[in-house]
């Protein structure tokens, strides 16, 4: 999945009105990743991420580098599901960084990406009703 990603150097009001973006999943929109140059992944070094909720709580100006939660593990591309699935149920998690072996961020994976490879193939077709879902009537 392709995150959301910012500079240092970038503010909340810049952070606020990417996430804004209406064909951002919730998931994604949830947070920004901050890193250094290049900002197209794979980027360059990874920094943090600046949490939705954080952003929210800051003035416009604040810079998204001193905000930046560096406590949030990122995973690496080879992490195995059942890893990814049991650190996004420990922590509340709806999105994680992806990097690489230099510090690099790939992407994220987000609770839509887990919860899909953990679905059979076609769930996709089968009837709501298969899922218990009522239309009202």
């Amino acid at each position: 999945t392709e995150p959301v990603v910012l500079p240092p150097d970038a503010t909340v009001a810049e952070a606020l009105a990417r996430i804004r973006d209406s064909d951002l999943s919730p998931s994604l929109a949830a947070q920004v990743y901050v890193v250094r140059a290049p900002f197209e992944t794979p980027t360059g070094k990874y920094l943090g991420v600046a949490h939705f909720q954080r952003l929210l709580r800051e003035p416009p100006a604040t810079l998204v580098s001193g905000i930046i939660d560096t406590e949030l593990e990122p995973i690496g591309p080879d992490a195995p599901l059942e890893s990814v699935t049991r650190y996004f149920a420990a922590y509340n998690l709806v999105a994680l960084p992806v990097i690489d072996e230099g510090g690099h961020l790939l992407g994220a994976v987000t609770v839509d990406d887990v919860i899909d490879h953990m679905l059979p193939e076609n769930w996709r077709e089968h009837d709501d009703q298969d899922a218990g879902v009522s239309h009202g009537g």
